[in-house]
Order: C-alpha cells, then sequence, then structure tokens
C-alpha cells in the first residue's frame, strides 16, 4: 500500500529528526552546565566545596532540594504506575516526599542549630566516633546505590528514546554529571540544579498538557477506567494501602537522608533552613500530580504500557520534534540533579566522615574530587549489574531506615541514649538488612515477615528501637554531652558557625 508505506516513512523520518535535534539539545544542554560552572567562584577549601561555603540564599537551596528528590523514580517510574493503578500511584513516591519533607520543616531549624557539618559530625558529637564511622559507612551505601538507581534511570531512558546501548547510554549519562560535578563540587551541583530545576518544570507541564489534550480530559480517563474494569482508578485512598510499604520504608529513610541535611546545614541559619524545606513542600505536591495525570492520561492513548514507559511515548508519538527534544533534555536534566546530588554527598560522606585527614585545604580538596571520581564509578558498576530502579531503591531505603534512623533521630530528644546503645542499634540494623539480602537473593532462612513488605520493615526499625534502648539503660549514661547537643539543637547554646 503506497499510502502506508509514505506514512510509515514519515513516522521514520519524525523519528530520526527528533534523536537528531535531542542530541543536539543534550550537546547544548552540556555545554551550558560547563559554562555555568566553570565561571562560577572557585572552591578553595572542603566547606566550599561541599557546602559552598554557606552562603547560598534559601530560594536557591529548596530549588537543589527538590531537584534531588525528582529523579527517575518521579518522572518515569512514577507515571508508569498511574497508567496501572491511577490516581493512587501518587502514594508511592509522592505521599513518601511529602511525609519526609514536612518532617523536615519539624527538624530543620534543630539539624542547623547543632552546627555541625555532616551526620557523621553530630554523630561523633551525640554519641562517639565508632557510632560516627558506622553511621557513615550505611551513609555511603546508600548515596552509592541509590546514584546508581539514577543511573539505570538515564540508561533506560536515553536507551529508548535515542535507540542507544543500555551500556552507553548509562555512560554518556554519568559521564555527564561526573564532568561538571567534579569540576563545580556543591555550588556547582546547586548552579546546575537550578537550570535543571526550570527544564523540569517546563518539560513536566509541556507533557502534561499534550497527555490531558489528547487524553479528552479527566472525565474521559475515568470512563476508559471504567470501561477496562479499573476499579478505584481515579480514587486517591486506592493506592494507600499497596503502597504503604513505600511511605514506611522511603518516608523514613528519605527524611534522614544525608543530602538533604547537606541543604539545610549548608543554609545561612535556622530561619533559612525552614524556609527552604517550607518552599519544597509547596513545590512537590503539583509536580508530582502532573506526573501522575499524566500516566493516568495513558490509559486513553495507549492500549498498553508502551515500551519504555508512557512518558517517553507521548513524547515520541504526540509532539513536534522540536517540543519533544526540549522535554527530552528537561526530563534528564531531572535525572541527572538527582544523580549529581546523591554523588556530591556520598563523596562528602567519604571525604568528610570517613576519611578526614589533618592536612592542608589543597590535598583535602583533591581527595574530595578524587572520592567523586570514587563513587560515581561504584555505582556505575551496580548499576551495569542491576538494571531495576525499584530494586535498587529498596535495597539503598532499607539499609538507612533500619540501621540508622533510630539513634540518629533519638539522639536529638533522648538524653538517656548513649553511644553504646547506638552502636548497637546501627549493628542490629545492618545484620537484619544482610539477613533480609540473602533471603532476597534466594537462600531459604526462617522468617515470618514477606519479603519487602511493611511488617520487614516496622520489625526492623521497632527491633533497632528496643535494642537502643535497652542497651542504653542497662550502660552508663553521658547526661553532659547529650544535654550538650540537644541544648544546641533547641537554640539554648550558641551554634558553632
Amino acid at each position: 500500500d503506497p499510502e502506508m508505506s509514505r506514512g510509515l516513512g514519515d513516522v521514520y523520518k519524525r523519528q530520526v529528526l527528533l534523536k537528531a535535534i535531542s542530541l543536539v539539545g543534550l550537546l547544548i544542554y552540556f555545554a551550558v552546565l560547563l559554562i555555568a560552572v566553570t565561571k562560577e567562584k572557585k572552591n578553595h577549601t572542603v566547606e566550599d566545596y561541599f557546602f559552598a561555603g554557606r552562603t547560598l540564599p534559601f530560594w536557591a537551596l529548596s530549588i537543589t532540594f527538590i531537584a534531588s528528590w525528582w529523579g527517575a523514580g518521579s518522572a518515569i517510574s512514577t507515571a508508569d504506575l498511574a497508567y496501572s493503578d491511577g490516581l493512587g500511584a501518587f502514594w508511592y513516591y509522592g505521599v513518601p516526599v511529602l511525609l519526609s519533607t514536612f518532617l523536615m520543616i519539624l527538624g530543620a531549624k534543630g539539624i542547623r542549630r547543632v552546627g555541625y557539618l555532616t551526620q557523621g559530625e553530630m554523630m561523633s558529637a551525640r554519641y562517639s566516633p565508632l557510632a560516627a564511622k558506622l553511621l557513615s559507612v550505611m551513609i555511603l551505601v546508600f548515596m552509592t546505590l541509590n546514584a546508581a538507581s539514577q543511573m539505570v534511570g538515564i540508561g533506560s531512558f536515553f536507551g529508548t528514546y535515542l535507540g542507544m546501548n543500555y551500556e552507553v547510554a548509562v555512560l554518556v549519562g554519568t559521564g555527564i554529571v561526573l564532568i561538571y560535578s567534579m569540576f563545580g563540587g556543591f555550588r556547582g551541583v546547586v548552579l546546575t540544579d537550578i537550570i535543571q530545576f526550570v527544564l523540569l518544570a517546563i518539560s513536566a507541564l509541556i507533557v502534561f498538557i499534550v497527555a490531558m489534550v489528547n487524553s479528552g480530559g479527566f472525565d474521559n480517563i475515568a470512563l476508559a477506567a471504567e470501561q477496562a474494569g479499573k476499579t478505584g482508578y481515579v480514587s486517591f485512598s486506592a493506592g494507600a494501602q499497596k503502597y504503604m510499604v513505600y511511605v514506611i520504608t522511603f518516608g523514613g529513610a528519605w527524611v534522614i537522608q544525608a543530602n538533604v541535611w547537606q541543604r539545610i546545614s549548608a543554609a545561612r541559619n535556622d530561619k533559612d533552613a525552614r524556609k527552604m524545606t517550607v518552599m519544597s513542600f509547596f513545590a512537590y505536591i503539583p509536580l508530582y500530580l502532573m506526573v501522575v495525570f499524566t500516566g493516568m492520561a495513558g490509559i486513553t492513548l495507549f492500549d498498553k504500557l508502551p515500551q519504555g514507559g508512557v512518558v517517553t511515548a507521548i513524547v515520541t508519538q504526540y509532539m513536534n520534534p522540536v517540543l519533544g527534544a526540549l522535554v527530552f533534555v528537561g526530563i534528564s536534566a531531572a535525572i541527572m540533579s538527582t544523580m549529581d546530588s546523591l554523588i556530591n554527598t556520598g563523596a562528602m560522606t567519604l571525604s568528610i566522615d570517613l576519611v578526614g585527614k589533618k592536612e592542608s585545604e589543597e590535598k583535602k580538596l583533591k581527595f574530595s574530587r578524587f572520592a567523586t571520581l570514587l563513587v560515581t564509578a561504584v555505582a556505575l558498576l551496580i548499576s551495569l549489574r542491576i538494571r531495576s530502579i525499584l530494586e535498587i531503591s529498596w535495597m539503598a531505603s532499607d539499609i538507612i531506615t533500619t540501621g540508622v534512623f533510630v539513634p540518629l533521630v533519638m539522639g536529638f530528644f533522648w538524653k538517656r541514649g548513649n553511644s553504646k546503645g547506638a552502636v548497637a542499634s546501627m549493628a542490629v540494623g545492618i545484620v537484619y538488612c544482610l539477613y533480609n539480602l540473602i533471603i532476597g537473593f534466594g537462600v531459604q532462612l526462617p522468617s515470618f515477615w514477606e519479603p519487602q513488605s511493611a511488617l520487614q520493615v516496622i520489625f526492623g526499625v521497632a527491633m533497632s528501637l528496643i535494642v537502643y534502648v535497652f542497651v542504653s539503660l542497662i550502660t552508663p549514661s553521658e547526661t553532659e554531652k547529650a544535654e550538650e547537643f540537644i541544648k544546641k539543637s533547641k537554640g539554648e547554646n550558641t551554634p558553632r558557625e
């Protein structure tokens, strides 16, 4: 059929044009980031490299906060889940992020007031150097695994969108992030995150509008869901039970996530720290809703979940090449902005909390850049072996929730909690995570909880809490150290600037 052949030819030409313009857009985007980073104020100290000298305004930190939690899961996975589950998919990423950010609003001033730059320094001051080292190891693992999940996202996205081999796509996306992260440090991350956030917001809005217009609107989506037999598709509460395990695990892990605490510590004062978290909270609501509605619109546009996801299919099938290329760069920016944040915080933990040698600032700065390279390399290897965002994210969150949450949070409130209790609690959390990981690899070990279930997380946190309280009560108290730390968090002592 000549007419069909012409139609297929037009589609092929359109796809080729879209790929070409997208590649040009990616190169321009990379060039802009490099120019922005190299023109920025140079880093002379480790505090400059990881905290921008505590000189950034709250709105800039808020944007990088938003960008750090708006990555591959937000841009791709949530839309695909919404295609299948409807409005309830908001509980997958949206609710954990809002819960964590709300708790950050309550705790931001206390975190900034204690005056310590990293969670490792906080744990050392509150408990002991051993407790700080254990926490830092878990943070480093968490950051590296999460960075790997973003590399999986960029590999899948580039691979589908540009027709790249997965391995090549991962290397290209990760290489871009590595170069500007090593040049600019935290100040560079914040500056590029602002650029990336603008692209992200524009892209998310464009895809949302195109999806809703072509779907015929919310009423048509509801009708299509009803015809497909999807009960509860337009009900917000429908996803509560299904995704509660992610609310608990992700919410518990993210509220203590070191890259967010890094942004709070980088604030100029405790008021800016609070304003940063409040601004972020109200920005997340429309951003996550747009992604969910975009995924839901897909039910009227596609008979089944498209290969590469709903967002990619909408861009390639319903947009002109120029607009599609803009969205491609915007979604790429969303993934990269999360990846750079995780890599920077992982490098910070390695440089300051785990190595922390008393050398010249020049040598420490060199090691900080090497740490950035090292964290990226390890995460890259993981992303090439495990190609599941959800699997890697779960492993990371499980480690930080059961191993770190209790001693870190309780350290701000319970004076009787001591270093022996904190170390015992973290040790139990680590063993419990490893036990579950072995079960996940197929080894038959006794357990009364389902793998990757809410019960598994609740039991792990409860066990960590019991051990923390019990060991703290049967060992000598460290009241003076605890009181000094808690007073600082309440603003009763002058914080160390």
